[in-house]
């Protein structure tokens, strides 16, 4: 079962982004949570977490169309070993009928813009590696890279959305200071490097999601064990390509400075 998507997004959109400070609006994005994704109250984010994001080095953005909030992101800050500073986007969310008019974008690309300020050089959230649109979108849109792979990071949730299928994840590294980000954000053509492996995702993956479960975790099971592989060769995800029958991750050498 998927949520309805309209053929066409809203046109026009004069939207207002800024990060939410009032509990109304914080409620307002647990809101968001149930129509977006369909969880259990269990699985739902309480507002006092998007409270303590915002108190404590986090940041908690909304998109207004006019006064009504049509989608949100969620970050927290997050410490790696050394004492670097990061932040992780936790959760970022459409309404279905506003998605395709790049609210999305919209929202990372201010999310940097925020972080920046900040001094923060990475943010990082995880995604499914079987959501093609999504890959697309981190790798080709914003530049982000992948070196990680996580295998049912959130155990088997409530969302018709995962139907029922681990939740495997990639992580997302946006280094938002290097030039690949800053090409991708000014529309310069940048240069990934050499490619040395693919790893592809047929195209209809959804329909088999939703038609035959028991392929899907065998194109799951196939996908995990190619990116476990190259990811111990030191690989990294640099490139995502949209082909005829299959969305390919596209993996070569990479550093991050």
């Amino acid at each position: 079962m998927n949520f309805p998507v309209p053929r066409t997004a809203p046109s026009g959109l004069d939207l207002e982004i800024h990060q939410l400070s009032e509990l109304t609006e914080f409620t307002e994005a647990v809101r968001l949570q149930r129509q977006i994704w369909g969880f259990d109250d269990a699985e739902l984010l309480p507002p006092r977490l998007f409270v303590v994001a915002s108190k404590i080095g986090g940041q908690v953005l909304g998109a207004f169309d006019r006064n009504k909030m049509v989608a949100f992101c969620l970050c927290i800050p997050g410490l790696k070993p050394g004492g670097n500073y990061y932040l992780h986007s936790h959760m970022l969310g459409v309404l279905p009928s506003y998605r395709d008019s790049g609210i999305g974008r919209r929202l990372k690309w201010k999310q940097r813009e925020f972080a920046l300020a900040s001094e923060v050089d990475l943010i990082e959230w995880t995604f499914d590696p079987l959501e093609i649109k999504n890959a697309f979108f981190n790798i080709e849109r914003l530049g982000a890279v992948v070196r990680r792979y996580v295998h049912n990071q959130y155990g088997t949730t409530t969302s018709p959305l995962h139907a029922g299928l681990p939740t495997d994840r990639l992580i997302a590294e946006w280094w938002i200071r290097t030039d690949r980000v800053e090409a991708h954000n000014s529309g310069r053509p940048f240069e990934a490097g050499r490619i040395e492996a693919r790893i592809s995702v047929p195209l209809e993956i959804a329909q088999i999601r939703e038609q035959d479960p028991n392929r899907a975790q065998e194109i799951q099971r196939s996908v995990a064990e190619q990116f476990d592989q190259h990811f111990r060769q030191r690989l990294t995800v640099i490139g995502f390509k949209k082909e005829d029958h299959a969305g390919t991750y596209l993996l070569g050498q990479w550093e991050s400075k």
